[in-house]
């Protein structure tokens, strides 16, 4: 991993979609809005994109920590952009800001941080703990 500066920022965007709704992993009676975990992942793929640049071959970053509140409802075929700025790096792990927005304005914010792995170690240990 090269050094990851403080400041490096990426987004994510998606258009709400069915799959994406409330009413698909909760409680069917829900309206159609877009879903928490959703909008966390969508925070989840800015902060790697924001990562990417910097890693090395055979390397990417899972999420260890995730403190999001989710403010305003999304409704279906809006479009939704997460925004992940880091804050933070102290060895493999990197702290961000997240942010996600959709048309009308601010829909959550939060802080995300990740870890750098190393694919091949990280697979191996995980073979290891399936058996």
């Amino acid at each position: 991993m090269r050094n990851i500066p403080i400041g490096a920022k990426a987004t994510a965007t998606l258009r709400v979609q069915q799959e994406h709704l409330a009413n698909r992993f909760k409680d069917a009676l829900l309206p159609e809005v877009f879903a928490t975990p959703m909008m966390i992942r969508l925070m989840e793929n800015a902060a790697l994109n924001a990562m990417r640049p910097y890693l090395d071959p055979g390397e990417s970053a899972v999420g260890t920590a995730v403190d999001v509140k989710h403010l305003s409802a999304t409704p279906v075929g809006h479009q939704v952009s997460a925004t992940a700025e880091v804050t933070g790096v102290d060895g493999k792990r990197v702290d961000f800001i997240v942010s996600a927005r959709d048309e009308k304005g601010e829909i959550g914010k939060g802080t995300h941080q990740r870890i750098v792995i190393d694919l091949q170690s990280f697979n191996e240990r995980l073979a290891r703990k399936a058996k």
